[in-house]
Formats: C-alpha cells, structure tokens, sequence
C-alpha cells in the first residue's frame, strides 16, 4: 500500500494518557491493490472512559478502506475497525503548514500541522506495528486540531505508534508486511 499527501496526527487530550484517544491519519490518495482514494484511520474518543465517538479506516470508496482492516492492520486492535464513508481534504501552505479536513458521519476534524521540520527519509522495520514503512516525513513543532469547529487541545507524544514522530507531513511513503 502506498500514499501520497499524507497528514498524520496521533496524540491525547490527556496529557498524562499512555494511550492516544485522537487518531487523525489520512492522506489525498492511498494505493492499494483493490484501487486508489483519499483515505486513513480516524479515532476520536473524547472521553477515555467511555467508548469512542468515532473509529474507523475512512474512505471516499468503501472498497479501499475494507483493505486496511485484514490486510495491513491484522493482529492489531484496529484490524476490526468498521469502514466509514468520509470526504477527505489536504491542504498543503508549504513549505511550513499541511493540514487535513475530515468530514465522517456527524464529525468535521480539521488539522493544522505547522512548523514543519525538514523533509527526511524513514525507513521503520515491522516493530511498533506488524508493518514496515519507508517514505519522506517532515514532523511537525505546532499542531492545531478542531472538531465540529471547537479547537480541541491534543498533546502529542514524540514517538507515535508506528515509532515516529507523533504528528508529520508525509507527502509519500509504502507500508509493507
């Protein structure tokens, strides 16, 4: 699976969590062999203690987002994750802001990714997750995210889940198992 525009936020409106409760991953256009549109994971749960308000792969085509589930996300607790219709947008102010507008069910999440550090080469083994990356990304300094329109505070942690930083422009990559 490939990706191009790639806009990923992970991170807690709890700074003490050990455990992200905003997930906002999505990019213009992911590859995959059943075809090709906007897409990625949205996990919203505002209150940790309670289930979340939304979680899914996101797809402007149903097909795709069915993919991630069994085949790249397999043996993790997204595997099972249900597909979601959703609108996505990138917008791209570089060389410094990339930001993603995400329209799924009732729920508008918009981020703003800013202070963006040089583009670099990664190359992540199977560790974090049960697939290796490689791509060009740029970690983000700031972040901004608003959900519905309110502006929603999200601490991100250094390291994400797939062992990188927790926000980043990744304008290309793969995933690979």
């Amino acid at each position: 699976m490939s990706w191009e525009g790639g806009v990923d936020l992970v991170g807690s409106t709890d700074p003490n969590s050990a455990q992200p409760n905003v997930i906002i991953h999505v990019a213009r256009v992911v590859h995959t062999p059943v075809g090709s549109a906007p897409s990625g994971l949205v996990l919203f749960q505002p209150d940790p203690a309670a289930p979340p308000a939304v979680i899914g792969f996101v797809s402007a085509d149903s097909t795709v987002g069915a993919y991630f589930g069994p085949h790249i996300f397999a043996g993790t607790p997204f595997e099972a994750a249900p597909v979601l219709e959703a609108e996505i947008q990138i917008q791209e102010d570089l060389p410094g802001t990339v930001g993603a507008r995400v329209r799924v069910g009732n729920y508008l999440f918009e981020t703003r990714l800013s202070q963006l550090a040089p583009l670099e080469v990664v190359h992540r083994p199977a560790q974090h997750l049960p697939f290796l990356q490689q791509g060009l990304e740029a970690a983000a300094g700031s972040v901004e995210v608003r959900v519905n329109g309110n502006a929603t505070q999200v601490f991100v942690p250094q390291v994400g889940m797939s062992g990188g930083p927790g926000a980043v422009w990744a304008p290309c990559g793969v995933y690979a198992r």
